[in-house]
């Protein structure tokens, strides 16, 4: 009667038989997967038309790049939209894969019944949910790829605005696809991680989607693999905050001395446009990443410090919302090259000074009707 009580309440441990050599051990303070033990209303639609909308404007991003590397083949700048496309290429590759997983588990039903994502392995045999395995490594790939690939063009283009000479000695077409395939090999080596014990992919809330176990059963691997991937992330953030900067004070400098001739001139307004362009990937990359990264290593750290408690929920929707953010850099990325273009600037910049023009004759013609009534009432009164 005892042990019928004891397996009857909401507090024990549940045993459930899996497969005739394996068993699901359910940890009892994390036994409910959804917020306040209900299912989530989950829809398809959003996630169609965010991976519609990445896929269409990453192909039309990358039209536009492989015209302008066309065009500048031979020029300085046909490194830097190298690594563009390459960017572009990435984004475009996540979009389908993901988004194509995503809404498999969709289609499949699992947004409504998530599997618990914590299960413990001791000397027996578990099913692994490969689909959520390979979404969680693809998550990581391609969440790293485009932060390495930023970097890597920031460090270019403050190479060769600082030291002209020195990039054009050092840098090749060559050498920069071998350092576009050392950037893929190094997140790939990342995202496998997990394969080799260090870290796990888990289904996360709502359940729709996977990524590094940070919520439920956290362990001492798992919290190294998150703090590994958030560190790289944002070291690349930073590293790119750094060469931008430098870029652009060199520009500047280079600009007040107004000393250089018509063809280093048109040189530097190239310059000008990469390195507003990397502002732009830069500026849309921490907007979108910073949530997803600083959310998910406190969640790891909190889950493995069991001091999670009853901020479960808020960062189970603080992980949604950064992962949302975080696709979201991969529509925004591609509109970096199709608005921030030397052409689209120029024009922008004509009709920002024809405004301002207008607007200052407007204020000096009411200045004029201004002093010209004064005038008239000082006449008058003299009269």
């Amino acid at each position: 009667m005892l042990a019928m009580q004891r397996y009857n309440s909401s507090d024990i441990l549940a045993f459930l038989p899996h497969s005739n050599d394996s068993v699901i051990v359910q940890r009892p303070e994390v036994e409910h997967v959804f917020c306040n033990g209900t299912r989530p209303k989950t829809n398809p639609t959003s996630a169609g038309i965010t991976m519609t909308l990445g896929i269409l404007f990453n192909v039309v991003a990358l039209i536009i790049l492989a015209k302008a590397y066309n065009r500048f083949r031979r020029r300085s700048k046909a490194t830097f939209l190298l690594f563009a496309s390459s960017l572009v290429a990435t984004d475009l590759a996540g979009h389908v894969i993901n988004g194509a997983l995503v809404l498999r588990r969709y289609s499949a039903g699992i947004a409504t019944l998530a599997e618990p994502p914590w299960r413990f392995r001791s000397n027996l045999k578990t099913d692994a949910d490969v689909p959520c395995l390979f979404l969680g490594c693809c998550m990581v790939f391609f969440g790293l790829c485009p932060l390495f690939l930023g970097c890597a063009m920031a460090a270019e283009r403050c190479l060769g605005v600082s030291r002209p000479l020195l990039h054009a000695r050092l840098v090749t077409t060559a050498r920069t696809k071998m350092a576009l395939a050392l950037i893929w090999l190094l997140a790939l080596c990342v995202a496998l991680l997990p394969f080799f014990s260090l870290g796990a992919y888990t289904s996360q809330y709502p359940g729709t989607w996977c990524f590094i176990r940070v919520m439920e059963g956290t362990r001492a691997t798992d919290l190294a693999f998150v703090t590994l991937f958030s560190g790289l992330a944002l070291s690349s953030l930073a590293v790119a905050f750094v060469c931008n900067t430098i870029s652009g004070i060199t520009l500047v400098r280079a600009r007040l001395k107004k000393k250089s001739s018509s063809h280093r001139s048109s040189a530097r307004s190239h310059d000008t446009e990469m390195v507003v362009q990397l502002v732009g990937i830069m500026v849309a990359s921490c907007i979108c990443w910073s949530p997803l990264l600083v959310f998910g290593l406190m969640s790891a750290i909190r889950s493995y410090n069991n001091s999670l408690g009853p901020d479960r929920d808020t960062y189970r929707a603080l992980m949604v919302t950064g992962v949302r953010m975080a696709t979201c850099n991969q529509i925004l990325d591609p509109w970096v090259y199709i608005l921030l273009r030397r052409a689209i600037l120029k024009k922008i910049y004509s009709i920002t000074k024809r405004q301002a023009s207008l607007k200052g004759s407007m204020l000096r013609s009411f200045h004029w009707d201004v002093n010209s009534f004064q005038n008239s009432e000082k006449s008058n009164a003299k009269i």
